[in-house]
């Protein structure tokens, strides 16, 4: 069983005894201390918070002891049901409530559940909020209000389509060129809120054609659910064996977005925000960001136009940060997550679609051939498992200075540039083990140096 406190919200496995795992009691704990947070620092005085959540098994469990939890703290529930993360994030702007809660694990496997927390400006908590929000939690510092002051729930499930409104009237989204093109258009939404959303969303942008795979959202994955290659084979084989142009995959809360090719391979998650962002830059040219663990493309189509990246520590609440201090025009992160604030400061699938959609009509080109004018890296992702006597501030300051004639960036864990390749060792925010992440010209020497990081580490430890 497993409990995670961190930037990314409250993160556990369902089941198993208080504090160990995601459990009732620690459900309604970190509610309650939310809530108290929220009461004493949103600054707009609404007694508003909105609810929504991702089909997962678990998700209409944990969602009863949410709300319930939140009324028995004198708020008032917006409750919108199955939708998407950034749908929810809109909602909250939407409603002008005083905060949201998301609950979803995201990639996370069917066991996990979480609570992701937005401001009033549905946005995520960041660092020191969030760390407030455990410290009111770890203390029981909240109070419940009588029975005179409890909150009411409403409901409100328009929240999907007002979003793929939204996505609909971005200047740069073309419905008629994407209607004209009679795209055949294949969906793997992992039995998820994508299968709701984006269908619609499909449908909503003139997609005639849509092969659905795995789009009933009954939250029973059909497969693990990070849209990464090794977890996306039937859709593969779908795309060798169909007429379909492209393949969209999204994770279960809908802000990650994954390509196929219409040759069955993968378009790789880091591309999506590289090509996206190379569309968006091409009409309005302005500044990106995106994560120290993301690829090395989406600087060089920003530079290519003439504009400026900068790099953020991993996390979507830091990226968005960087981005406003920056002006970036688009950012996101090299997992399929397009942030387009245009629209709002979120990473949003379906607006990663629209515009790739547009992009493949107003061009004119297959997916493959996207690809292929695109800086050419290949990116490896490894891992070590966490354990007890694992002191992984040790190890990355060793390793650090192992490396210390090299480019050495620290804000993050410990990211090292080479040349033409580059190594990012960071523990994660969401699971107990350590990220690399390398880059190189190939996905080969990439591995190589991977695992060449990896065998300092095991002399280190």
């Amino acid at each position: 069983m497993a409990l995670i406190k961190s930037i990314s919200g409250i993160r556990g496995t369902i089941g198993g005894r208080g504090g160990d795992s995601l459990g009732g009691m620690d459900i309604v704990k970190f509610t309650a201390a939310y809530a108290a947070f929220i009461r004493k620092n949103d600054p707009t005085g609404s007694n508003v918070i909105v609810v929504g959540r991702d089909a997962r098994l678990s998700g209409q469990m944990v969602c009863h002891l949410v709300v319930g939890t939140l009324l028995a703290m004198g708020f008032d529930v917006i409750n919108i049901g199955l939708a998407s993360t950034p749908t929810t994030e809109l909602a909250v702007t939407g409603e002008k409530a005083a905060g949201g809660i998301i609950i979803t694990a995201s990639h996370n496997p069917v066991q996990w559940n979480a609570l992701k927390l937005l401001n009033s400006k549905g946005e995520f908590l960041n660092d020191a909020e969030g760390r407030e929000v455990i410290r009111i939690a770890d203390s029981e510092d909240f109070e419940f209000v009588n029975v005179h002051e409890l909150g009411h729930e409403y409901h409100n499930e328009a929240w999907d389509m007002r979003h793929i409104d939204m996505v609909k009237n971005l200047k740069l989204v073309d419905t008629d060129a994407i209607a004209k093109a009679n795209f055949t258009v294949a969906v793997d939404a992992v039995n998820s809120v994508g299968g709701i959303v984006i269908v619609q969303l499909l449908k909503a942008l003139g997609v005639k054609n849509v092969i659905e795979l795995n789009c009933e959202a009954n939250g029973i994955f059909a497969h693990t659910p990070e849209p990464i290659p090794q977890n996306l084979t039937q859709i593969s084989d779908l795309m060798r064996n169909s007429t379909a142009d492209v393949g969209f995959v999204v994770d279960p809360d809908v802000d990650r977005l994954a390509i196929v090719m219409e040759n069955g391979e993968m378009f790789i998650e880091e591309n999506t925000l590289v090509a996206i962002a190379d569309y968006v830059l091409a009409h309005t040219p302005g500044d990106t960001v995106s994560n120290l663990s993301s690829s090395r493309g989406l600087r060089d189509v920003t530079e290519k136009h003439g504009c400026s990246y900068s790099a953020a520590a991993v996390g979507e609440v830091n990226v968005v940060a960087k981005m406003k201090e920056t002006g970036a025009i688009i950012g996101g992160e090299g997992n399929g997550g397009v942030i387009y604030p245009e629209l709002h400061y979120g990473r949003d699938a379906l607006v990663g679609v629209a515009l790739f959609l547009t992009l493949m009509a107003k061009s004119g080109k297959k997916v493959t051939e996207i690809k292929s004018a695109l800086p050419q890296y290949d990116i490896a992702k490894n891992k070590i498992e966490l354990t007890p006597d694992l002191d992984v501030d040790a190890i990355l300051e060793a390793v650090k200075k192992k490396f210390a004639d090299c480019d050495v960036t620290d804000i993050d864990g410990v990211k090292i540039d080479f040349p033409d390749s580059w190594v990012h060792l960071r523990k994660s925010n969401t699971e107990p083990i350590i990220r690399i992440y390398s880059e190189a010209s190939t996905i080969e020497n990439a591995d190589e140096l991977a695992h060449t990081i990896m065998e300092v580490i095991k002399s280190l430890s």
